[in-house]
């Protein structure tokens, strides 16, 4: 369809394939080395995807990273990001990282619904301590739904201090000119009610919207999008693509950590 290419990625980045399961490997390997520090699948729903995992720091925490993954809200789950606690962790925060249903078992607003669930279940798990939003791409999107307050009880919604979409779709519009609509099953106004840039009332997050300067130019619209609908701080990541944009998570060093557990 007419905007296929626009938001296909893969088809764009050298070596496109080999990310996928080199993000398992170092997902797996880093999962191993935490030991009793990371707590897998604790669910937060009834669901067989309903699960997060939660890494924790050595000390009581600061504060926890919810990282949402993306993939269109059609691949992945939980277990190929692990590593990318990393950086959180060496500052002293606990990371939980949730998986959620996929389309076209389910709609993207069934996927908000699901991924609200988590971050409350999460803030009961991780008490008392801010909690910083990122996720990537689709997962970019989920975060961003967080921020509404018909989502996420106010005493939650309130310790939600700093968020970071990367990457995000905002303005779902665009995507029912896509093929990929096919597996969404979204109209206009399904995609407007799904669209970030559309909520008029937010929680008072400090939000920071993230994208690569490599990136599809469809992505960069998106991100410049959001920022301009929220007045959003805005990042333009040098060098960074769709897929890679996200390895600062990893480092405890990057500006992007140091956002997220300011």
């Amino acid at each position: 369809m007419e905007l296929d290419d626009a938001y296909a990625n893969g088809a764009h980045i050298a070596g496109a394939e080999e990310f996928p399961p080199r993000w398992a490997a170092s997902a797996e390997d880093f999962r191993n080395s935490l030991h009793e520090r990371a707590r897998l699948d604790i669910a937060y729903a009834e669901g067989e995807r309903h699960r997060f995992d939660l890494f924790l720091p050595e000390a009581a925490p600061k504060g926890v990273l919810i990282f949402v993954h993306g993939g269109y809200w059609m691949a992945f789950d939980k277990s190929s990001w692990s590593h990318l606690a990393v950086g959180a962790l060496a500052h002293g925060w606990a990371v939980a990282m949730p998986s959620y249903d996929l389309c076209p078992e389910v709609r993207i607003a069934d996927i908000t619904q699901q991924v609200a669930k988590a971050v409350i279940r999460i803030a009961q798990e991780v008490p008392d301590v801010p909690i910083s939003l990122t996720g990537h791409s689709a997962g970019g999107h989920l975060v961003a739904r967080m921020l509404d307050p018909e989502m996420i009880p106010a005493e939650v919604g309130e310790r939600m201090k700093v968020v970071v979409p990367i990457s995000p779709l905002a303005d779902l519009l665009p995507l029912l000119r896509t093929s990929m609509n096919d597996k969404f099953q979204m109209d206009c106004d399904a995609a407007k009610a799904e669209s970030p840039v559309e909520m008029q009332q937010r929680f008072h997050s400090e939000v920071t919207v993230w994208v690569g300067a490599e990136e599809r130019p469809a992505f960069l619209d998106q991100a410049q999008w959001l920022a301009d609908a929220w007045q959003a701080d805005h990042v333009i990541a040098f060098g960074k693509h769709h897929f890679n944009v996200i390895d600062p998570l990893a480092d405890p060093e990057s500006d992007l950590v140091r956002l997220l557990v300011s």
